[in-house]
């Protein structure tokens, strides 16, 4: 993914005079059907602005930084570097895709768990100075192959720790550690980062513990002649408006008392599902059908009875679009496309497989339909950070099209905050929709 080529390599759907995205799946759908059936993604980018309105509206003191591998799509990236995003990147190639796209190095974090060599040397030789650090072997890596590199320590989370058998970062009895050995080092270290997991429970309490964690290794920092003037607050933020406001309400009051305005410290936030996920809706098509009857006599009456499962086997799985279910994440409950359900409709359990007939290839294990047939299309919503990496420009027939959309009031409105995408629009056709 090298940004915007010389020749179109997409389309963005300008959608005006009351047209739908619902419209335009109807006419991808019928182009489909009339050819392969394959999957196909819809992006709608004027949601990435109605998300960066709600999150100014709510959190206007965390300053969004994006992480690329939510969805590196370029028309993402174009637009939320417009909106004067950050960037979080975990590679290289991460770091040379925000790059292209005009982002300043100053506003660009590395951050990965383990940094290959080649990518420590690619951020020095790019003025990409603020790196995420996580052990004593990335302190060592850093110290010597990017010295003028300014380090966040990478805090880890009593709720992060509970998510994964693998968690990463420094526990605060070991911060002062680090900070001595960056001090002998030469390196300068100017913050710290943590992340509470959307899955937490509590966020009060695990912001709190986080946020007073956070504030000792400021003041250790600061006690050893650091500037520490950088705090990360991390992600889980899923995309609801609700869940942020439950995050605002436990995060203000709790920075107003270990990092309040005065002290000049800038807090930053990871919103990467918050910005991408509602943006994206996948369509599958139905390909195969499985009809299983369970009969079971009653113990009183000896009567029998049945009940009808179907299994449907999609043209997508977990090792194609879905891949993220094999990584533990949840699939939403699609809809069938053109089925409003009518009062009383008998809906059935079904159950989603993707196309290899892997026993691992199931996507939804449960969920209640309409009878569906072959041909059949089932579309899933919050789609933006399933693997998106994964998806395509239309122009490249071995991976899903997505074809990308916005309504003219969108369209305005992002030009009146500075989302310009002037370069970019001479390699994009404008297809106008009429109602």
């Amino acid at each position: 993914m090298k940004g915007f080529p010389d020749k179109p390599s997409y389309i963005i759907e300008l959608l005006e005079g009351g047209v739908t995205l619902e419209d335009v799946i109807d006419g991808h759908i019928c182009e489909q059907d009339q050819v392969e059936k394959s999957a196909f993604v819809v992006g709608d980018l004027g949601a990435l602005m109605r998300q960066h309105t709600c999150w100014q509206g709510l959190v206007p003191q965390l300053q969004p930084y994006y992480p690329v591998k939510c969805n590196s799509s370029p028309a993402v990236i174009e637009v939320l570097a417009s909106l004067g995003l950050g960037f979080v990147c975990s590679n290289k190639a991460e770091v040379s895709l925000v790059l292209e796209h005009g982002v300043p190095p100053e506003n660009i974090i590395l951050s990965s768990a383990f940094k290959q060599l080649a990518h420590i040397k690619y951020a020095a030789k790019n003025r990409i100075q603020h790196l995420v650090c996580e052990n004593e072997a990335e302190l060592s890596k850093i110290a010597r192959l990017h010295p003028d590199a300014k380090l966040l320590l990478q805090l880890t989370t009593e709720a992060h720790a509970a998510e994964t058998s693998m968690p990463f970062g420094f526990s605060l009895k070991s911060c002062r550690h680090l900070l001595e050995m960056a001090k002998e080092l030469g390196v300068q270290v100017v913050g710290a980062a943590f992340h509470i997991p959307s899955s937490c429970q509590d966020l009060q309490q695990a912001y709190t513990h986080a946020l007073s964690d956070a504030r000792c290794v400021f003041d250790m920092g600061l006690a050893l002649g650091f500037n520490m003037n950088i705090l990360d607050i991390g992600g889980g933020f899923t995309g609801s408006e609700f869940q942020l406001k439950q995050v605002e309400s436990a995060v203000r009051p709790l920075l107003d008392a270990y990092f309040p305005q005065r002290s000049g410290v800038q807090v930053l936030a990871q919103p990467g599902c918050f910005y991408v996920a509602s943006a994206f809706t996948l369509a599958v098509c139905v390909i195969g059908k499985e009809v299983v009857t369970h009969c079971w006599e009653t113990l009183c009456q000896a009567e029998k009875n049945e009940d009808t499962e179907f299994l449907y086997y999609m043209n997508e799985g977990v090792y194609g679009s879905f891949s993220h279910k094999l990584l533990g994440s949840s699939i939403t409950i699609p809809s069938a496309h053109k089925h409003a359900l009518c009062a009383g409709e008998a809906v059935y359990p079904s159950s989603l497989w993707g196309p290899s007939l892997d026993q691992l290839d199931q996507v939804v294990e449960r969920c209640f339909l309409p009878e569906l047939i072959v041909g059949d299309w089932l579309l899933f919503s919050n789609m933006g950070t399933c693997g998106l990496e994964e998806f395509s420009c239309a122009s490249i027939s071995s991976q899903l099209p997505v074809y990308y959309t916005v309504f003219t009031s969108d369209w305005y409105e992002m030009q009146e905050a500075g989302v310009a995408l002037d370069s970019a629009m001479k390699n994009f056709s404008m297809l106008q929709y009429s109602a």
